[in-house]
């Protein structure tokens, strides 16, 4: 069991201690994980992980992932133009360009939003750090720019980045050279700087959709 959860981590990118922080489990947990694991804790990661194939977890039998989603009844056939893919953000998360991280394996389902029609994806807001702007799961519907020529000081983008996934943030002009500042709107997160080399395309926020 250890393995397969070192493997579903490495296929998230992220590291042992995180993954511990977010279910809300002891520090080195992973590493002395044991086959013997209470059905309390394994609730927990699936609550905090839905992706993740639990039975696969405890027995190594089928797939690592849940595909069988609704997007698995899918028939493609009937999808609309206007149809945009929601896509699961942080198994999304990870190397390459916009088309690579949003890969198809991904998509959680579809929608279809008349006002969203132009749009290239929407995916959930994870986390506080744009609060009031964007609440933790919110489904924020986007459009990727081809060109950071267009690119607008101080809007809302979703940035792809090498080493920290998809990041949600203020974009704004950078005092040092070859880099960007990203500024959340919750004011407990200061703003920071992250290289040019290191941002692998943008997409600007157009729209949200929030339950009460």
């Amino acid at each position: 069991m250890k393995k397969r959860l070192i493997d579903f981590l490495a296929y998230l990118g992220i590291g042992q201690t995180k993954f511990e922080e977010k279910v809300g489990l002891s520090r080195g947990f992973v590493n002395t994980l044991r086959d013997n694991v209470t059905i309390k804790t394994l609730n927990k990661i699936e609550t905090v992980y839905p992706e993740l194939n639990i039975d696969w977890l405890k027995t190594g039998e089928g797939d690592m992932l849940n595909m069988e989603k609704k997007r698995m009844a899918i028939n493609k056939i009937d999808l609309h133009p206007e149809d945009v893919p929601l896509y699961n953000a942080v198994a999304a998360a990870g190397f390459g360009s916009f088309d690579t991280m949003l890969s198809e394996e991904n998509i959680i389902d579809y929608y279809r939003v008349p006002l969203f029609k132009y749009c290239d994806f929407m995916m959930y807001v994870k986390g506080s750090s744009m609060y009031p702007k964007y609440s933790n799961g919110d489904i924020i519907a986007c459009k990727i720019l081809h060109s950071v020529q267009f690119l607008q000081w101080n809007k809302v983008y979703v940035i792809a980045t090498s080493e920290q996934g998809f990041l949600v943030k203020r974009v704004k002009e950078s005092d040092k050279d070859d880099c960007v500042c990203f500024v959340s709107d919750n004011k407990e997160y200061p703003p920071f700087d992250i290289n040019k080399s290191e941002i692998l395309g943008y997409a600007l926020v157009v729209g949200v959709i929030r339950l009460e």
